[in-house]
């Protein structure tokens, strides 16, 4: 999430009651989790396995538990619960608005755009022209629609990340971490009926031009999908997933957390894709791999019977 103006990190620290160390007169320029953070961005860590990880990442400030050691044009941000201090970073500068109406007035809705009856556009949306919005879609908060996009009945663009912060000894152990970033749906997108789609934790969910999307597909937190792909139904995609162009991923194909899928490649029904994958190959399985080489797999695994049969009768003629 980037902030609406750059804020001093001593403004930052006295909003969550932090010790600055450091680059106590820098500014920054947003928050962001460990996997999209940028040169002016915020992290947060609270255990030291991940300590280096964030602070030689380009994160410029680190809210972190206890001083280590690290580069001294960076800033520290010492408290005892950095998850805490992120919460209310993010409660600050993108605080919970509920819905009072079904088309917010602070959403813009471009010219040839048909909302249907039922539709809801939340606070801040974005939606370009030309767009059909069919009943009972929901568009929350932040997320950005472009032009000649359809999104078909009963779709959610914008739910919350799955995401939490998990301790084992505290008495509830996972605790949402509370989504700030968007969807963002570029041009010339169609997206079938009863779909979800998470907005990102602190950064961007998104779909890439002329992508189409199936029924009841689910694409999770801060994924990337490029242009031209094909997703038919029931294909459920995890979070922080980098998908390339002309991407076709058949009905029921299931892709693990943090991977990558290359340009042009086919991951054929029923597949569950747990590794990255190299482009322009197709592949299917559980898990994934080169189709050629699991079909022929396949067949050896049905000669199995046959095969023991005639291992069985050589040895009892012996």
């Amino acid at each position: 999430m980037k902030f609406p103006s750059p804020v001093s990190v001593q403004w930052i620290a006295a909003l969550i009651n932090a010790k600055p160390e450091g680059n106590i007169n820098g500014s920054v320029t947003g928050i962001n989790e460990i996997h999209r953070v940028e040169p002016g961005d915020i992290v947060f860590v609270d255990h030291p396995k991940y300590y280096a990880k964030c602070i030689n990442s380009p994160a410029t400030c680190i809210i972190i538990n206890s001083i280590t050691d690290f580069p001294e044009h960076k800033t520290l941000l010492v408290t005892e619960q950095p998850f805490e201090a992120y919460l209310t970073i993010v409660r600050h500068f993108r605080p919970y608005l509920p819905a009072v109406k079904a088309i917010s007035d602070a959403a813009l809705v471009g010219e040839g755009t048909i909302v249907a009856p039922g539709a809801v556009i939340g606070n801040h949306v974005t939606i370009g022209n030309g767009c059909i919005i069919h009943p009972n879609v929901t568009i929350l908060d932040h997320c950005v629609i472009g032009n000649n996009v359809v999104i078909q009945a009963g779709t959610v663009i914008g739910s919350d990340a799955f995401y939490y912060n998990s301790k084992k000894n505290r008495e509830v152990w996972y605790k949402k971490m509370e989504s700030c970033g968007r969807v963002v749906i570029e041009d010339d997108v169609e997206i079938g009926a009863g779909c979800t789609v998470d907005r990102g934790v602190t950064n961007d969910t998104l779909i890439g031009r002329g992508t189409k999307i199936d029924n009841m597909v689910h694409i999770g937190h801060d994924t990337i999908i490029g242009e031209n792909c094909l997703l038919a139904a029931q294909v459920g995609i995890a979070g922080g997933v980098e998908i390339g162009n002309g991407v076709t991923l058949w009905g029921q194909v299931g892709v693990s957390k943090t991977l990558t899928i290359g340009d042009d490649v086919t991951v054929l029904a029923q597949s569950g894709v747990r590794g990255s994958l190299e482009k322009g190959r197709i592949y299917f399985g559980t898990p994934a791999e080169d189709a050629g080489i699991k079909k022929r797999e396949l067949v050896w695994i049905k000669r199995i019977p046959e095969i023991w049969k005639k291992v069985m009768r050589n040895s009892d003629g012996q």
